[in-house]
């Protein structure tokens, strides 16, 4: 397997600064992946994703894509960098997650899974041979290896089976994979997924499979689902100890600031969630002194810039108060405005975190950032 991965420095710790190389260019770890489930970060324009925020990749959703536009469209425009106009690194979300996520219409076997569409109500099969087939015309340059999310709390024998299927589908994923090049003229990279609920024995098992399987980038899921914060902490700490030091770890799902951080000293290089998008769009900000609720009256007539440490030109273009008046109006501007603060917040997070990697201060850095980024103002 190609090496897609070189390590700048590496802490004392598990915390490390690295560069992952695709043909649509660089990616500075440890890096936060905006979400652009359906071939857009909602309410934000790509311009403002490359020249503001400053996002060096970002995450598509086979699920979501497969149904709407749908494959004909997506092939017919050259893929999703050429339809969306976004000519940066993508990764893709094979659509497991999603599956998992519509628990009350679908069903799960061997072969693959079978789920009723959000959309309109038909029904749709995904194995991992159609995941990795949707991706490769989807065009990411990562693309998610077909795995099934257990829920938390799961039984240990659930938990393990579904394990075991997951394992089962990488090799099927991988088999396809070699059978079937891209059709873009780049190269596109499978990631195996970890999976294991919060039993430790199950995910060294599953770090040790992943690990054989030799891909270019390995990713831990079926955390953040609603386990507490110490056990996702944890499995992850348990999992990076296994999973090769050479190679990309993808932690999924992955979070609040305060997770962003604690996360990386432990060795993950890549994060994604809609955390930061869903919560500006309910009036939520995040910030190096904590987390504001613009909705709150005590920003009612505080005309001082949205935030005077942030990097988005919104930030010093528009105050606490003319946003809150936005978000009480119920304009849409507001939700537009608080997006582009929090990604471009999430951005300056690990941008910052790898300064101080670099600097080799990073675990003293982060023990003073933490208890800031969770404070509520």
């Amino acid at each position: 397997m190609k090496k897609i991965f070189n390590i700048d420095k590496a802490t004392e710790g598990k915390a490390r600064a690295g560069v992952i190389t695709t043909d649509h260019g660089e990616i500075q770890t440890p890096i936060f992946m905006p979400v652009g489930t359906v071939a857009s970060v909602k309410t934000v324009h790509q311009r403002e994703l490359r020249e503001d925020i400053k996002a060096q990749i970002i995450l598509g959703n086979t699920y979501h894509l497969y149904l709407r536009p749908g494959m004909e469209v997506m092939e017919a425009a050259g893929g999703l960098h050429q339809f969306m106009n976004w000519q940066k690194p993508i990764l893709t979300d094979s659509g497991g997650f999603q599956v998992f996520s519509l628990a009350d219409s679908r069903k799960i076997t061997e072969e693959g899974a079978k789920f009723k569409s959000h959309i309109d109500g038909s029904y749709h099969f995904i194995s991992p041979e159609i995941s990795m087939e949707i991706q490769r015309k989807i065009g990411a340059d990562i693309l998610m290896a077909f795995d099934e999310c257990t829920p938390y709390p799961c039984e240990y024998h659930q938990a393990k089976k579904s394990m075991e299927m997951t394992h089962r589908w990488l090799k099927r994923c991988m088999d396809w994979c070699e059978e079937n090049p891209p059709i873009y003229g780049h190269q596109q990279y499978l990631f195996p997924i970890v999976q294991g609920s919060t039993y430790s024995d199950l995910r060294k098992i599953s770090a040790e499979v992943i690990s054989e399987a030799d891909c270019a980038g390995n990713a831990i899921g079926g955390l953040s689902v609603g386990e507490p914060e110490e056990e996702m902490y944890r499995i992850t700490d348990e999992v990076t100890d296994i999973l090769p030091k050479e190679k990309p770890r993808y932690l999924m799902g992955v979070g609040t600031p305060w997770n962003i951080l604690e996360s990386i000293g432990l060795g993950i290089d890549m994060m994604d969630c809609v955390m930061p998008t869903r919560n500006a769009r309910n009036g939520m900000l995040f910030t190096w002194d904590g987390v504001i609720n613009i909705r709150n009256e005590k920003w009612k007539k505080d005309f001082s810039p949205l935030d005077e440490s942030g990097t988005a030109f919104v930030d010093f273009e528009y105050s606490k108060a003319y946003l809150r008046h936005l978000f009480v109006a119920k304009e849409y501007l507001g939700k537009q405005i608080a997006s582009i603060h929090n990604l471009a917040f999430y951005l300056d997070l690990v941008t910052q975190a790898r300064k101080h990697i670099l600097a080799g201060d990073f675990y003293e850095w982060k023990n003073t950032v933490v208890p800031r980024l969770r404070q509520r103002r």
